[in-house]
């Protein structure tokens, strides 16, 4: 088990749209229930089963696992909670740090958010300028949320 401390916040602009190369994202949960979300998600050509704990703050437990690509799209196809989350993601390195900078579509459309990872809560980082106010601790913006409550009815 590892654990994911993650802060998440919301794009301004466009500018870094030129700072790396998007890539699609579909991912469906087989459990989105605060305590346990199970998800299965495809990345380009890599797919994954992973399971998250009940957030603590920024931080929850996290198992990942890499899966067969046409078993995860099976499950996407059939098993998966409806509607899916498709989004494009582009990772943008600045002094050091990845961001990862999520273009959603569909349902979602409109709302752009970077988030990065890091080692410890406390742990200091730059913010990019196109990186605008956090929405870590708003649960709106969890993409579990987003399943059941989507941007455009905000």
């Amino acid at each position: 088990m590892s654990t994911e401390i993650e802060r998440k916040f919301l794009v301004q602009g466009n500018a870094w749209r030129a700072l790396g190369e998007p890539v699609l994202i579909r991912q469906g949960y087989l459990s989105s229930q605060p305590e346990r979300v199970v998800r299965v998600r495809i990345e380009g050509t890599r797919a994954m089963l992973t399971i998250k704990g009940k957030a603590q703050g920024i931080s929850r437990s996290e198992w990942e696992y890499d899966i067969p690509l046409e078993e995860a799209s099976r499950m996407l196809d059939a098993l998966c909670e409806r509607p899916l989350i498709e989004k494009t993601r582009t990772r943008v390195t600045h002094k050091g740090m990845v961001w990862e900078v999520d273009a959603f579509l569909g349902d979602n459309e409109g709302l752009v958010v970077a988030e990065i990872e890091l080692e410890s809560e406390e742990q200091a980082f730059a913010k990019p300028d196109w990186v605008g106010q956090e929405v870590s601790a708003d649960p709106r913006y969890f993409n579990t949320s987003l399943l059941k409550h989507p941007f455009r009815n905000w």
